[in-house]
């Protein structure tokens, strides 16, 4: 078995190749689905590694297949995410990106950049683990749909995922510690659309008509109780309207508004007593006040990323020796979402964190999703490192 100091070593060793590769994404972002350049580097890099490679999985996915010893033991799925954010960089480094109002403000030219190494690291080893590394470079994480396109076009068979790994860079946190929890570690991603209809009348009337403003203005404030007043306390659960638009000029009272937002938690349950507590309190309010509302949500939600307690203990393993104890972290969750759920309920397996922030003082780091958004590179030897060790565990181990 290759040692973590061995791995550690020879991430390092490419360090300067993995900046180059991430300073090249970040310089040209590409939006969810439209991945083309980006997709093309990385099918190119992996074919010359010698990955059998798919390209135009999920529309611009990317699959790279390598069987290592032996191809008795797990097919383990790598995820890595590719697309960019619709924002304009507020960050003056030399590789700032030439796409004006697209931006890489969450990190992944660093994923794409650290997936590219994991899988030299695997290709350079492959007598030393047996079983099938699949990797996937995931488009449209942003939009929570590339994961589900990949699947309708089949990634998780051919051969079949039964145990999956993927990981994120975390700009808050401070570069060298490691972050991750057993079972659910990011939440439920739900949404919702409310409309409602009332009767437009003059401003100076509001007797003849049925006034949506006031009442989806109450219905914005009632479904906060969700959260304070029907949910268990101990189960987290976020409500946010997001947008809300009605309207045109002050003395008119328009003949309906629509409010929309997103919904989150960690468990199935509560996302469909959130979903049935929003129908009756809107419903309710603008009934009462002479309107009506009608409310749309996904026919599927985005299920919670949930972590298998042995695999998060493989990952963990590796951890401790790369960065030690004192640098990890067992109880990390957070409320936003992502897609890799879907690969993770499918074919068990871990996401971690891995702290890549600018400054040791974590308040100073700029969040995910920020124009002035940036991280620490020297994240990225130690992702290499960590991930592929956790991979060579799982392939030999398997569970």
């Amino acid at each position: 078995m290759i040692s973590t100091e061995q791995l550690k070593s020879e991430a390092e060793g490419m360090r300067e190749a993995l900046v180059a590769t991430r300073r090249d994404f970040h310089a040209h972002p590409e939006l969810g689905f439209q991945e083309v350049r980006t997709a093309g580097i990385v099918a190119k890099r992996l074919a010359e590694l010698g990955y059998e490679t798919q390209s135009g999985i999920g529309q611009t996915g990317v699959v790279g297949v390598l069987e290592g010893a032996s191809t008795d033991g797990e097919t383990l799925l790598l995820r890595f995410d590719m697309d960019a954010l619709p924002i304009d960089e507020q960050v003056n480094v030399p590789f700032k990106s030439l796409t004006p109002g697209i931006m890489h403000a969450c990190g992944h030219d660093a994923h794409t950049a650290i997936g590219l190494g994991v899988a030299e690291l695997l290709a350079r080893h492959r007598d030393q683990w047996q079983g099938i590394a699949k990797f996937v470079f995931q488009p449209a994480e942003e939009i929570v749909s590339g994961a589900l396109a990949m699947i309708a076009d089949g990634v998780l068979e051919h051969p079949r995922a039964t145990r999956s790994l993927s990981m994120h860079v975390s700009s808050k946190d401070r570069t060298g510690t490691v972050l991750m929890t057993d079972g659910p570690t990011m939440a439920i991603a739900d949404k919702f659309e409310i409309v409602v209809r009332g009767r437009g009348s003059h401003g100076a009337s509001p007797h003849y008509g049925a006034d949506p403003i006031v009442a989806g203005a109450q219905i914005v404030t009632a479904l906060q109780t969700i959260v304070s007043r029907n949910v268990d306390p101990l189960d987290e659960s976020v409500v946010t309207v997001g947008y809300f638009h009605g309207g045109t000029v002050g003395n008119i009272i328009p003949d309906k508004v629509t409010m929309g937002g997103t919904m989150r938690s960690f468990k199935d349950a509560v996302a469909l007593q959130i979903r049935q507590r929003m129908t009756e309190i809107a419903q309710g309010i603008a009934t009462a006040l002479g309107c009506e509302a009608t409310l749309w949500f996904p026919e599927v939600y985005n299920p919670a990323t949930v972590n298998d307690p042995k695999m998060a203990e493989v990952v963990r393993g590796r951890a401790r020796e790369l960065v030690g104890a004192d640098n990890m972290s067992a109880d990390h969750r957070t409320m936003g979402a992502e897609d890799a759920a879907h690969f993770l309920k499918a074919a068990p397996g871990a996401y971690v964190f891995i702290g890549a922030g600018v400054h040791d003082d974590e308040d100073k780091n700029e969040p995910h999703h920020s124009p002035r958004f940036e991280i620490n590179e020297d994240a990225l030897p130690i992702s290499v490192a960590l991930v592929t060790g956790a991979a060579l565990d799982m392939l030999v181990r398997g569970s």
